[in-house]
């Protein structure tokens, strides 16, 4: 038996697989046919190999993905079974990757003979952009295409599927107990994705469902509880084997982020606000430590603010452990989505504005200091949502003003996400979706996130990784108009604009020199003053056109302190110039 594995790459609130981030769904899914189907053989193939195969070039939509053109028609010719894996619930910006929609891979596998499988959350539908609803027609398309739509778990069908046909139900879900073979199996897909061995990083998942979703409902917009109506632990044995299993295979990069709030795992459920278990945490990474000894990232990613407001005592355990066993640059993104108090009792939203504050004001005092790869240990992130329904003008001023005490009160946040809301069936926010404000208040979203990224989040990045900072190990990703970008391997790492062409694909250490307002710019050390363009020169710190113009005048310099004498004494910024 040939099976094809075709990863569309997901994006949801609790779970991310969008290169170079390894998501759940395919793992698990090649683990579930190599345990019912000992003799298959299972190909991992990307949106990007189809968009190659069948559109060539202008297929692809970002440019440093590598296509397995020499193999995907011929798999896809030849499979039995043709699984895609796709769903886009939170959309954002990707730098080297693009999900999938299903109008798109329909059109790709159509002719081909296999049985089709739709799997992951797109049986729900696709969001292409913010401020959208998502209705029946991507359903109805994907009902004319695939032979077999998942709405359970996609690994319990494909096993039942290829076990007792007959018996395989679509809507069926697994337990733990069941995913564990499932998981260890299919861990070896990771050998198949393109960014491995050095740059993928494996999207983990400790549980499922929404504790406070299972206490007192959902937040109106999300996903997760419609899919998951209870909470479930995974096993702290069952996550730490599927790490050795993966470490083993080379992976270096991992991200615990496949759950709600990683500050309530197996938390004691309490209506709203579930109770912390520090120990379990502590058990849990320190468990990973010891079978990833050598990890290069171990991070995580949601946290429900008003857990680490309510229990502080516990979170800043956990918090602690956090920063103990993983790695700098950590963050934990914060589901305010409103500061209008109004527009949070209408949505059912998480937190308060009192409790996100001092969630903020907790982590910043825990893990502000900055670590080994230039940046800070553990910050949090806070996401922001518009269009919600109850919202008016005010609801805007107060959420800036927000942001705007934050700022002045000097704490820090690594990101502030805006989003607009998109409208999934099923939903309580689909019920109200004729009260969703995205066109109404177009000019004010527009108004307000032009003044959140320039009065906020331009001033906050300064203080989060100011001028003279080193990052290291930045990846360089994608070169474009003059600039290659990259950035670290992490939760949430920050874009990183080199105002030249370096080679794609290798790690660089980098020193800060300027600021956008979601990115910033940086020079590949060491830098040789006696071979850099003016272009690159002119970006590091105290030298303007004039002393451009007079280091190209002076070139070649005979040892670094002539060129300090130069340009002025500022031996700490340019520790890093070399002379050749």
């Amino acid at each position: 038996m040939i099976v094809a594995i075709i990863d569309g790459y997901t994006d949801e609130p609790a779970g991310l697989g969008v290169p170079p981030y390894l998501g759940i769904y395919p793992r698990y899914a090649y683990g579930a046919i190599k345990k019912a189907r000992k003799d298959a053989r299972i190909f991992y193939l990307t949106i990007d190999d189809l968009r190659f195969t069948f559109e060539g070039e202008q297929g692809i939509k970002t440019k440093n993905r590598t296509p397995n053109v020499a193999k995907a028609r011929e798999i896809l010719e030849k499979a039995d079974v043709i699984v895609y894996i796709g769903g886009l619930h939170t959309p954002g910006k990707y730098l080297s990757a693009v999900p999938s929609q299903v109008e798109e891979v329909a059109q790709f596998i159509k002719p081909f003979k296999g049985s089709k499988i739709l799997g992951g959350p797109a049986f729900m539908g696709s969001a292409h952009e913010g401020g959208t609803r998502v209705g029946s027609r991507e359903l109805m398309l994907a009902q004319s295409v695939f032979d077999h739509i998942v709405y359970g778990d996609l690994e319990a069908f494909l096993y039942d599927f290829l076990t007792n046909p007959k018996d395989a139900n679509p809507f069926r879900f697994r337990s733990y107990s069941e995913l564990r073979d499932y998981a260890l199996l299919g861990a070896e897909v990771v050998k198949q994705f393109p960014d491995y061995p050095d740059f993928v990083i494996v999207e983990i998942e400790t549980q499922r469902g929404c504790p406070k979703a299972a206490g007192i409902g959902g937040c109106s917009f999300c996903t997760e509880p419609v899919r998951y109506k209870t909470i479930e632990d995974r096993p702290i044995e069952d996550i730490v084997k599927e790490i050795e299993v993966l470490y083993n295979l080379g992976v270096r990069h991992f991200r615990i982020g496949r759950q709600s709030c990683i500050f309530s795992y197996m938390a004691k459920p309490n209506g709203r606000v579930p109770i912390p278990n520090p120990e379990a945490l502590e058990k849990l990474f320190k468990g990973i430590r010891v079978v990833a000894l050598e990890v290069k990232t171990l991070h995580v990613d949601n946290a429900n603010p008003a857990v680490i407001a309510n229990y502080p005592e516990e979170s800043i355990r956990i918090a602690k452990t956090l920063i103990k066993y993983g790695t700098p640059g950590n963050v934990v993104a914060f589901g305010l989505e409103s500061a209008d108090p109004k527009v949070a009792k209408l949505n059912n939203l998480n937190s308060t504005p009192e409790e996100t504050y001092e969630a903020v004001k907790i982590l910043n005092e825990v893990g502000a200091k900055r670590g080994y790869n230039g940046m800070p240990l553990l910050l949090p992130g806070i996401n922001i949502l518009f269009g919600l329904p109850g919202e008016t003008k005010k609801t805007y001023e107060l959420t800036y003003e927000f942001l705007k005490k934050i700022l002045d009160d000097g704490l820090l946040v690594r990101r502030i996400n805006i989003r607009q809301v998109v409208v999934f069936p099923g939903t309580p926010l689909w019920r109200m979706k004729d009260k969703v404000k995205t066109e109404k208040h177009k000019a004010l979203i527009k108004h307000y996130k032009y003044k959140i990224r320039h009065e906020i989040d331009y001033p906050m990045l300064k203080r989060v990784v100011p001028v003279g900072t080193i990052l290291r190990e930045v990846r360089a990703e994608v070169f474009d108009n003059g600039l290659t970008y990259g950035r670290q391997i992490g939760s949430y790492p920050l874009i990183v604009g080199i105002p030249k062409e370096v080679e794609l694909n290798k790690f660089y250490d980098v020193l800060i020199v300027d600021h956008g307002f979601r990115s910033i710019t940086g020079v590949p050390i060491p830098i040789n003053v006696n071979k850099e363009s003016s272009k690159v020169l002119s970006y590091l710190p105290g030298i303007g056109k004039k002393k451009v113009a007079k280091i190209l005048a002076k070139r070649p310099f005979k040892s670094k302190e002539e060129f300090l004498e130069l340009v002025g004494e500022r031996r700490g910024m340019y520790k890093d110039i070399v002379v050749t």
